[in-house]
Protein backbone atom coordinates (compact mmCIF):
# COMPACT_ATOMS: atom_id res chain seq x y z
CA UNK A 1 0.00 0.00 0.00
CA UNK A 2 1.14 3.35 -1.02
CA UNK A 3 2.34 5.48 1.86
CA UNK A 4 1.19 9.33 0.35
CA UNK A 5 1.09 10.85 -2.79
CA UNK A 6 2.66 13.60 -4.20
CA UNK A 7 1.11 17.38 -4.40
CA UNK A 8 2.80 20.50 -5.58
CA UNK A 9 2.84 23.19 -2.58
CA UNK A 10 4.18 27.11 -3.01
CA UNK A 11 7.23 28.24 -0.99
CA UNK A 12 8.17 32.05 -1.56
CA UNK A 13 6.35 32.14 -4.79
CA UNK A 14 7.85 28.96 -6.10
CA UNK A 15 6.20 25.33 -6.71
CA UNK A 16 7.66 22.80 -4.60
CA UNK A 17 7.28 19.04 -4.85
CA UNK A 18 5.81 17.99 -1.62
CA UNK A 19 4.94 14.19 -0.15
CA UNK A 20 1.54 14.29 1.01
CA UNK A 21 1.12 11.69 3.65
CA UNK A 22 -2.34 10.16 5.02
CA UNK A 23 -0.98 9.00 7.98
CA UNK A 24 1.94 11.01 9.92
CA UNK A 25 4.01 10.08 12.95
CA UNK A 26 4.92 12.35 14.77
CA UNK A 27 7.54 11.24 15.63
CA UNK A 28 9.84 8.56 16.21
CA UNK A 29 12.81 10.66 16.07
CA UNK A 30 12.49 13.17 18.51
CA UNK A 31 9.48 14.09 21.39
CA UNK A 32 7.32 16.34 18.97
CA UNK A 33 4.25 16.28 21.62
CA UNK A 34 7.06 17.53 24.55
CA UNK A 35 8.97 19.98 22.71
CA UNK A 36 7.78 21.27 19.80
CA UNK A 37 4.39 21.11 19.82
CA UNK A 38 4.04 25.21 18.90
CA UNK A 39 5.72 24.19 15.78
CA UNK A 40 3.76 21.13 14.61
CA UNK A 41 0.45 22.90 14.97
CA UNK A 42 1.86 26.27 13.46
CA UNK A 43 3.34 24.21 10.39
CA UNK A 44 -0.59 21.86 10.05
CA UNK A 45 -1.84 25.47 9.86
CA UNK A 46 0.43 26.75 7.05
CA UNK A 47 -0.39 23.36 5.47
CA UNK A 48 3.88 22.01 5.26
CA UNK A 49 6.94 21.16 6.71
CA UNK A 50 10.41 20.15 6.03
CA UNK A 51 12.40 17.17 6.59
CA UNK A 52 15.96 16.32 6.32
CA UNK A 53 16.72 12.52 5.43
CA UNK A 54 18.86 10.94 8.36
CA UNK A 55 20.73 8.94 6.03
CA UNK A 56 21.36 11.11 3.11
CA UNK A 57 20.85 14.51 4.66
CA UNK A 58 18.08 15.62 1.57
CA UNK A 59 15.67 18.08 2.29
CA UNK A 60 12.26 17.70 1.28
CA UNK A 61 8.90 19.06 1.85
CA UNK A 62 5.93 17.54 3.85
CA UNK A 63 2.71 18.35 2.61
CA UNK A 64 -0.65 18.41 5.56
CA UNK A 65 -3.26 18.54 2.82
CA UNK A 66 -4.05 15.39 2.83
CA UNK A 67 -3.63 13.93 6.28
CA UNK A 68 -6.33 12.05 7.89
CA UNK A 69 -4.89 10.28 10.94
CA UNK A 70 -1.88 11.69 13.24
CA UNK A 71 0.27 8.89 15.68
CA UNK A 72 1.89 10.70 18.41
CA UNK A 73 4.94 9.45 20.18
CA UNK A 74 5.63 10.68 23.25
CA UNK A 75 7.10 11.05 26.87
CA UNK A 76 5.36 13.62 28.01
CA UNK A 77 2.01 14.82 25.40
CA UNK A 78 0.90 17.42 28.01
CA UNK A 79 1.42 20.43 25.64
CA UNK A 80 -0.85 18.52 23.45
CA UNK A 81 -4.14 19.03 25.42
CA UNK A 82 -5.00 22.68 24.40
CA UNK A 83 -4.50 21.78 20.67
CA UNK A 84 -6.38 18.71 20.14
CA UNK A 85 -9.70 20.81 19.52
CA UNK A 86 -7.54 21.88 16.34
CA UNK A 87 -7.42 18.04 15.23
CA UNK A 88 -11.46 17.73 15.65
CA UNK A 89 -12.02 21.18 13.69
CA UNK A 90 -9.79 19.41 10.97
CA UNK A 91 -11.30 15.96 10.91
CA UNK A 92 -7.89 14.53 11.76
CA UNK A 93 -8.46 11.99 14.28
CA UNK A 94 -4.85 10.59 16.53
CA UNK A 95 -3.78 8.25 19.25
CA UNK A 96 -0.85 8.74 21.11
CA UNK A 97 1.74 5.76 22.03
CA UNK A 98 3.20 7.60 25.61
CA UNK A 99 5.86 6.51 27.27
CA UNK A 100 5.61 6.35 30.98
CA UNK A 101 8.55 4.60 32.60
CA UNK A 102 9.31 5.11 36.51
CA UNK A 103 13.06 5.86 36.43
CA UNK A 104 12.96 8.83 39.02
CA UNK A 105 15.16 7.29 41.46
CA UNK A 106 18.21 6.22 38.89
CA UNK A 107 17.19 9.50 36.49
CA UNK A 108 17.89 7.64 33.41
CA UNK A 109 15.26 10.22 32.29
CA UNK A 110 14.97 14.19 32.07
CA UNK A 111 11.22 14.13 32.66
CA UNK A 112 8.29 15.78 35.30
CA UNK A 113 7.47 13.79 38.25
CA UNK A 114 5.54 10.29 37.67
CA UNK A 115 2.55 11.66 39.49
CA UNK A 116 2.20 14.28 36.70
CA UNK A 117 2.81 11.90 33.68
CA UNK A 118 0.54 9.83 35.00
CA UNK A 119 -2.12 12.92 35.60
CA UNK A 120 -1.06 14.01 32.21
CA UNK A 121 -2.51 9.86 30.78
CA UNK A 122 -5.58 10.23 32.02
CA UNK A 123 -6.97 14.39 31.08
CA UNK A 124 -5.65 12.80 27.42
CA UNK A 125 -7.97 9.78 28.13
CA UNK A 126 -10.81 12.20 29.19
CA UNK A 127 -10.46 13.90 25.85
CA UNK A 128 -9.58 11.45 23.26
CA UNK A 129 -11.10 8.20 24.70
CA UNK A 130 -9.36 4.83 26.53
CA UNK A 131 -8.51 3.26 23.46
CA UNK A 132 -6.54 6.31 21.66
CA UNK A 133 -3.86 6.50 24.63
CA UNK A 134 -1.74 3.42 24.78
CA UNK A 135 1.24 3.17 27.79
CA UNK A 136 4.06 1.99 26.84
CA UNK A 137 7.05 1.03 29.79
CA UNK A 138 9.94 1.24 26.68
CA UNK A 139 12.77 0.43 27.74
CA UNK A 140 12.67 -2.09 30.44
CA UNK A 141 16.66 -1.35 31.14
CA UNK A 142 18.52 -3.41 33.82
CA UNK A 143 21.63 -2.31 35.45
CA UNK A 144 23.49 -2.67 38.55
CA UNK A 145 20.86 -1.09 40.45
CA UNK A 146 17.35 -2.36 38.34
CA UNK A 147 16.84 -5.81 38.30
CA UNK A 148 13.68 -7.49 36.87
CA UNK A 149 11.90 -7.83 40.56
CA UNK A 150 12.37 -3.86 40.25
CA UNK A 151 11.39 -3.41 36.94
CA UNK A 152 8.03 -5.47 37.87
CA UNK A 153 7.56 -3.09 40.74
CA UNK A 154 7.29 -0.04 38.68
CA UNK A 155 5.26 -2.04 36.38
CA UNK A 156 2.70 -2.45 38.89
CA UNK A 157 3.07 0.60 40.17
CA UNK A 158 2.15 2.32 37.51
CA UNK A 159 -0.49 -0.17 36.00
CA UNK A 160 -2.43 -0.46 38.78
CA UNK A 161 -2.88 3.90 38.62
CA UNK A 162 -3.59 3.49 34.95
CA UNK A 163 -6.58 1.23 35.63
CA UNK A 164 -9.36 1.12 33.16
CA UNK A 165 -7.87 3.96 31.47
CA UNK A 166 -6.22 1.63 28.63
CA UNK A 167 -6.51 -1.04 26.59
CA UNK A 168 -2.59 -1.86 26.04
CA UNK A 169 0.77 -2.19 27.35
CA UNK A 170 3.33 -1.95 24.96
CA UNK A 171 7.55 -2.67 26.23
CA UNK A 172 10.50 -3.46 24.56
CA UNK A 173 13.66 -5.33 26.22
CA UNK A 174 16.62 -3.49 26.18
CA UNK A 175 18.61 -4.37 23.11
CA UNK A 176 21.75 -2.29 24.06
CA UNK A 177 24.10 -4.12 21.99
CA UNK A 178 22.32 -4.17 19.14
CA UNK A 179 22.24 -0.58 19.33
CA UNK A 180 25.52 1.54 18.68
CA UNK A 181 23.84 4.81 19.98
CA UNK A 182 22.46 3.42 22.90
CA UNK A 183 25.48 1.34 23.84
CA UNK A 184 27.56 4.65 23.21
CA UNK A 185 25.15 6.76 25.33
CA UNK A 186 25.18 4.57 28.76
CA UNK A 187 28.77 3.85 28.64
CA UNK A 188 29.60 7.25 28.36
CA UNK A 189 26.85 8.50 30.81
CA UNK A 190 28.45 5.62 33.50
CA UNK A 191 25.54 3.39 33.45
CA UNK A 192 26.45 0.17 34.17
CA UNK A 193 23.99 -1.57 32.04
CA UNK A 194 23.01 -5.40 31.74
CA UNK A 195 21.79 -7.26 28.57
CA UNK A 196 18.98 -9.40 29.01
CA UNK A 197 19.33 -12.97 28.41
CA UNK A 198 16.35 -15.32 27.35
CA UNK A 199 15.74 -16.96 30.83
CA UNK A 200 15.25 -13.23 31.77
CA UNK A 201 12.80 -12.46 28.99
CA UNK A 202 10.84 -15.59 29.75
CA UNK A 203 10.58 -15.05 33.45
CA UNK A 204 9.88 -11.46 33.16
CA UNK A 205 7.03 -12.16 30.46
CA UNK A 206 5.62 -14.62 32.72
CA UNK A 207 5.31 -12.64 35.91
CA UNK A 208 3.81 -9.68 33.66
CA UNK A 209 1.69 -11.95 32.28
CA UNK A 210 0.23 -13.21 35.66
CA UNK A 211 0.23 -9.38 37.34
CA UNK A 212 -1.96 -8.77 34.24
CA UNK A 213 -4.35 -10.98 35.12
CA UNK A 214 -4.17 -10.94 38.88
CA UNK A 215 -4.70 -7.19 39.41
CA UNK A 216 -7.21 -7.07 36.69
CA UNK A 217 -6.06 -5.11 34.72
CA UNK A 218 -6.76 -6.86 31.43
CA UNK A 219 -4.21 -4.73 29.48
CA UNK A 220 -3.34 -6.07 26.22
CA UNK A 221 0.05 -6.94 26.29
CA UNK A 222 2.73 -6.31 23.14
CA UNK A 223 6.63 -6.21 22.60
CA UNK A 224 7.72 -3.31 20.47
CA UNK A 225 10.62 -4.59 17.78
CA UNK A 226 11.46 -7.59 19.74
CA UNK A 227 13.12 -11.05 18.19
CA UNK A 228 11.28 -13.38 20.97
CA UNK A 229 8.26 -15.21 20.87
CA UNK A 230 6.58 -14.66 24.31
CA UNK A 231 3.18 -15.63 22.58
CA UNK A 232 2.88 -18.69 24.93
CA UNK A 233 2.45 -15.93 27.63
CA UNK A 234 -0.35 -13.71 25.91
CA UNK A 235 2.01 -11.29 24.92
CA UNK A 236 2.46 -10.36 20.84
CA UNK A 237 4.15 -8.36 18.67
CA UNK A 238 2.82 -4.95 18.31
CA UNK A 239 1.87 -2.65 15.43
CA UNK A 240 2.94 0.88 16.99
CA UNK A 241 1.11 2.41 13.99
CA UNK A 242 -1.51 0.28 13.93
CA UNK A 243 -3.80 0.31 11.43
CA UNK A 244 -7.12 -1.79 12.91
CA UNK A 245 -6.58 0.49 15.51
CA UNK A 246 -6.61 3.84 13.39
CA UNK A 247 -10.27 2.03 12.01
CA UNK A 248 -11.70 1.16 14.97
CA UNK A 249 -11.08 5.34 15.98
CA UNK A 250 -11.99 6.64 12.30
CA UNK A 251 -14.17 3.88 10.69
CA UNK A 252 -16.27 6.68 9.78
CA UNK A 253 -13.96 8.76 7.48
CA UNK A 254 -14.21 7.65 4.29
CA UNK A 255 -11.40 9.22 2.67
CA UNK A 256 -8.70 6.81 5.73
CA UNK A 257 -11.10 3.57 5.05
CA UNK A 258 -10.84 4.13 1.30
CA UNK A 259 -6.59 5.03 1.59
CA UNK A 260 -6.69 2.14 3.73
CA UNK A 261 -8.45 -0.52 1.91
CA UNK A 262 -10.68 -1.18 4.91
CA UNK A 263 -14.35 -1.87 3.72
CA UNK A 264 -16.80 -1.14 6.86
CA UNK A 265 -19.81 -3.67 6.67
CA UNK A 266 -23.00 -4.18 8.89
CA UNK A 267 -23.64 -6.42 11.08
CA UNK A 268 -26.35 -8.83 10.30
CA UNK A 269 -29.67 -8.52 11.71
CA UNK A 270 -29.96 -11.72 14.31
CA UNK A 271 -32.70 -14.26 13.08
CA UNK A 272 -35.55 -15.42 15.67
CA UNK A 273 -33.17 -18.52 16.81
CA UNK A 274 -29.46 -16.95 16.21
CA UNK A 275 -27.31 -14.09 16.78
CA UNK A 276 -25.55 -13.20 13.23
CA UNK A 277 -22.35 -15.14 12.44
CA UNK A 278 -19.50 -12.71 11.76
CA UNK A 279 -16.68 -13.46 9.23
CA UNK A 280 -13.45 -15.11 10.89
CA UNK A 281 -11.45 -11.73 12.41
CA UNK A 282 -14.04 -9.81 12.25
CA UNK A 283 -13.39 -6.71 14.40
CA UNK A 284 -16.43 -5.14 15.86
CA UNK A 285 -17.22 -1.18 15.52
CA UNK A 286 -19.90 1.03 16.69
CA UNK A 287 -23.30 1.26 15.56
CA UNK A 288 -23.75 -2.12 14.04
CA UNK A 289 -20.59 -2.17 11.68
CA UNK A 290 -17.49 -4.29 11.72
CA UNK A 291 -14.51 -4.99 9.59
CA UNK A 292 -11.92 -7.42 8.71
CA UNK A 293 -8.23 -6.40 9.21
CA UNK A 294 -6.72 -4.96 6.44
CA UNK A 295 -3.03 -4.13 8.20
CA UNK A 296 0.34 -4.19 6.41
CA UNK A 297 3.51 -4.13 7.61
CA UNK A 298 5.39 -1.72 6.36
CA UNK A 299 9.05 -2.83 4.31
CA UNK A 300 10.67 -0.18 5.42
CA UNK A 301 11.15 -0.78 8.95
CA UNK A 302 13.09 -3.40 10.94
CA UNK A 303 12.24 -7.05 11.00
CA UNK A 304 10.28 -7.85 13.96
CA UNK A 305 8.13 -4.01 13.93
CA UNK A 306 4.83 -4.88 12.65
CA UNK A 307 4.19 -1.25 12.41
CA UNK A 308 1.79 0.22 8.99
CA UNK A 309 3.12 2.68 6.66
CA UNK A 310 3.51 6.04 7.37
CA UNK A 311 5.48 9.53 7.09
CA UNK A 312 7.69 10.50 10.37
CA UNK A 313 8.24 14.26 10.46
CA UNK A 314 10.83 14.45 13.34
CA UNK A 315 14.34 14.92 13.57
CA UNK A 316 17.01 12.95 15.26
CA UNK A 317 19.30 14.44 17.58
CA UNK A 318 16.58 17.43 18.41
CA UNK A 319 15.14 15.43 21.72
CA UNK A 320 15.84 17.80 24.98
CA UNK A 321 14.24 14.67 27.23
CA UNK A 322 18.14 14.22 27.56
CA UNK A 323 17.52 9.93 28.42
CA UNK A 324 20.68 8.34 29.31
CA UNK A 325 19.97 5.42 27.21
CA UNK A 326 19.20 7.63 24.24
CA UNK A 327 18.56 5.78 20.41
CA UNK A 328 17.61 9.32 19.17
CA UNK A 329 20.53 11.58 20.00
CA UNK A 330 24.39 11.19 19.05
CA UNK A 331 24.47 13.19 22.05
CA UNK A 332 23.40 15.16 24.68
CA UNK A 333 25.62 18.43 23.21
CA UNK A 334 24.14 18.32 19.87
CA UNK A 335 20.41 17.82 21.06
CA UNK A 336 20.52 20.79 23.09
CA UNK A 337 22.02 22.78 20.65
CA UNK A 338 19.68 22.21 17.74
CA UNK A 339 17.10 22.96 20.77
CA UNK A 340 18.79 26.11 21.23
CA UNK A 341 18.26 26.66 17.21
CA UNK A 342 14.79 25.57 17.31
CA UNK A 343 13.85 28.19 20.34
CA UNK A 344 15.55 31.29 18.18
CA UNK A 345 13.35 30.21 15.14
CA UNK A 346 10.45 28.46 16.91
CA UNK A 347 8.39 28.22 13.74
CA UNK A 348 11.01 27.63 10.38
CA UNK A 349 9.42 25.64 8.19
CA UNK A 350 11.47 22.28 10.37
CA UNK A 351 12.36 22.09 13.18
CA UNK A 352 15.50 22.83 13.53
Amino acid sequence: MATWKYTEIMINGQSVKAQSPIIVSASRSTDIPAFYADWFFHRLEKGYSAWTNPFNGVKSYVSYENTRFIVFWSKNPRPLLPYLHILKERNIKCYIQYTLNDYEQEKLEKVPSLASRIETFKLLVEQLGKGAVIWRFDPMILTDNISVDDLLQKVQNIGDQLKDYTEKLVFSYADIGTYRKVKHNLEVNGIPYHEWDTKQMEIFADRLSAMNRERGWNFQLATCGEKIDISKYGIQHNSCIDGDLITRLAWDDKKLMEFMKVKIEDVPAPTLFDEPELPEGAIILPHNHYFISKHKKDQGQRPFCECMASKDIGEYNTCPHLCEYCYANTNKATALENFQKHKNNPYNESIV
